[in-house]
């Protein structure tokens, strides 16, 4: 279980999935001919024939008097289009209690998006419903990621509904569009509950804590910025999936919603990181997961694991 620290905030990784290759469905560029030649990411984010090491996993920031969950996986029994991450059985949260956070300590949720792998625990199976997995916590979500994908799920219901009669329990299949079924069992049920808060992309959850916008993966996509004695920390989110975009700042996710403003995101974000000597603590980058980012004598970036 990785962990760092930034002045007195305690940063920990919890991981739900890890996985090598099988990773061109979000990063077709991103192929082992392609990322093979790129040395300085082997071991740890690829291996030496180019096959792309991914992680994923939530973050829990601990300043000593806040307990703060950066994105929420994948989650237990969700039904998903994509046949690896459907009803799931893992051991998310015992994983998350081991490493000292109960569910019930943690106070507040951030969602950097809405996307299918970053709100599955916002909510849990329990008597037939699905139910806030996090009870005593704010659920935070920027106010125009939320719309967007409110829009996009009411347009797939209207959808569903003129070609066919919806059928299902909700929790058995995928009943309606992805966007619709992600909200409607991983984020409505907070909403119902009272328990989210739309915020705006630099909304200050603390002294230690704030948001940072970094949009074009998905209209309002933020990261997380810390800052404590001194230092200071940047979690991703997904503007990066993996460190090779670090040094092919072209190669884009196939699931951003705007891919100029995508790459824009991130040179800007990259330079700035660099220049700063930022900790960088990627949301999918693998085991080491945090470094420094320096620049490559032909242009872009690269992630320093060494400087940590």
């Amino acid at each position: 279980m990785l962990q760092w620290t930034v002045g007195h905030v305690r940063i920990t990784r919890v991981v739900e999935l890890e996985a090598t290759g099988g990773s061109r469905f979000i990063l077709p560029d991103a192929t082992p001919e392609a990322c093979k030649p790129m040395r300085w990411m082997q071991p740890h984010f690829c291996t030496p024939e180019g096959k792309l090491k991914m992680s994923v996993h939530a973050l829990v920031i601990d300043t000593g008097q806040r307990r703060i969950l950066v994105d929420t996986c994948i989650g237990n029994d969700k039904p998903r289009r994509n046949p690896n991450w459907s009803h799931l059985q893992t051991g998310f949260l015992d994983t998350l209690a081991a490493a000292g956070y109960a569910r019930t300590s943690i106070d507040t949720v951030l969602c950097t998006h809405l996307h299918v792998d970053h709100v599955g625990w916002n909510t849990m199976w329990v008597d037939g419903a699905w139910v806030p997995t996090f009870p005593q916590a704010r659920y935070l979500v920027h106010r125009d990621e939320w719309t967007h994908w409110d829009r996009e799920s009411q347009a797939e219901l209207q959808a569903a509904a003129a070609a066919a009669p919806a059928a299902g329990d909700g929790k058995a299949s995928v009943v309606h569009g992805e966007s619709a079924q992600i909200l409607a069992d991983s984020v409505r049920p907070v909403l119902a509950a009272g328990l989210m808060d739309l915020v705006a992309a630099d909304h200050a959850v603390c002294d230690e804590v704030q948001l940072e916008p970094t949009p074009g993966h998905t209209p309002g996509h933020v990261s997380v910025r810390i800052r404590a004695g001194g230092q200071e920390a940047l979690i991703t989110g997904d503007f990066t999936h993996h460190p090779c975009q670090l040094e092919r700042l072209d190669w884009g996710s196939s699931a951003d919603t705007d891919p100029a403003q995508a790459r824009a995101t991130r040179e800007r974000v990259w330079a700035q990181a660099a220049d700063a000597g930022t900790l960088v603590i990627g949301t999918h980058f693998a085991a080491p997961t945090a470094g420094r980012v320096k620049r490559l004598p032909q242009g872009g970036f690269w992630l320093d694991v060494t400087a940590a």
